[in-house]
């Protein structure tokens, strides 16, 4: 879409949805500077973006939920604003272009201004975890049947205490080879509510060393008041 065919009025900031997988190559880059260089990206692809107001101005740019250290992603999610309209495919080959290793962009699509923010509609994420060394069927399964049988998970972050329990809302063992079984679990992914999976791989007393915990996908929808 041009400026010119665009219907909106003089002005108006446009809003992308980014959709991106971090992979092994910003494993261990924390959320801060995975904006940094998702902000460096859209720099060097030239697009026109659009400035926050104030005396520090700075690209409006809204990730939807932090990855914790560690983990990769598939489809992570993030907002950004133009000053000019442009058709998402040419922004999606504009940055492509440029993607750094370990940052990979997969989709660009149009979204309404009255959205609101990204993080707001964020309400569970579905990661994935499978071990170098395997963990056995049974290990998988009876570890997941305690778990859920649990009426709570006590547990502290950050020095405040928290119930682990209501954040886990599904989980499963699925194979991927007739010897091979991934860990899979929907967690709650809302502000205020947000449930690690390294924290529930702990709680389950399965070993972190050697585990790839990926993030597969963040559902969205409307939170209720």
């Amino acid at each position: 879409m041009s400026p010119e065919a665009d219907p909106r009025p003089p002005g108006q900031r446009y809003r992308y949805r980014l959709t991106f997988a971090k992979t092994e190559a910003m494993r261990f880059v924390g959320h801060l500077d995975l904006h940094r260089t998702l902000e460096r990206t859209l720099r060097r692809a030239r697009l026109p973006l659009a400035y926050s107001q104030g005396f520090s101005p700075h690209p409006r740019i809204t990730l939807a939920a932090a990855l914790p250290l560690g983990c990769t992603s598939e489809a992570d999610l993030a907002d950004v604003w133009l000053e000019q309209a442009m058709h998402p495919q040419e922004i999606l080959r504009s940055l492509q272009e440029v993607q750094p290793p370990g940052l990979r962009i997969e989709g660009v699509q149009s979204t309404s201004e009255a959205e609101p923010s990204l993080p707001a509609q964020v309400l569970r994420s579905e990661y994935e975890v499978r071990w170098e060394a395997g963990v056995s069927q049974d290990i998988l399964r009876r570890s997941i049947l305690e778990i859920l049988a649990r009426p709570d998970i006590p547990r502290t972050r950050r020095g405040k205490d928290y119930d682990l329990r209501p954040l886990v809302l599904g989980m499963e063992a699925r194979a991927t080879s007739p010897q091979g079984f991934v860990l899979w679990m929907q967690l709650a992914a809302r502000e205020g509510a947000t449930g690690r999976p390294d924290e529930v791989l702990e709680a389950m007393g399965l070993p972190l060393a050697g585990a790839r915990i990926v993030r597969r996908s963040l559902l969205l929808g409307h939170q209720s008041p």
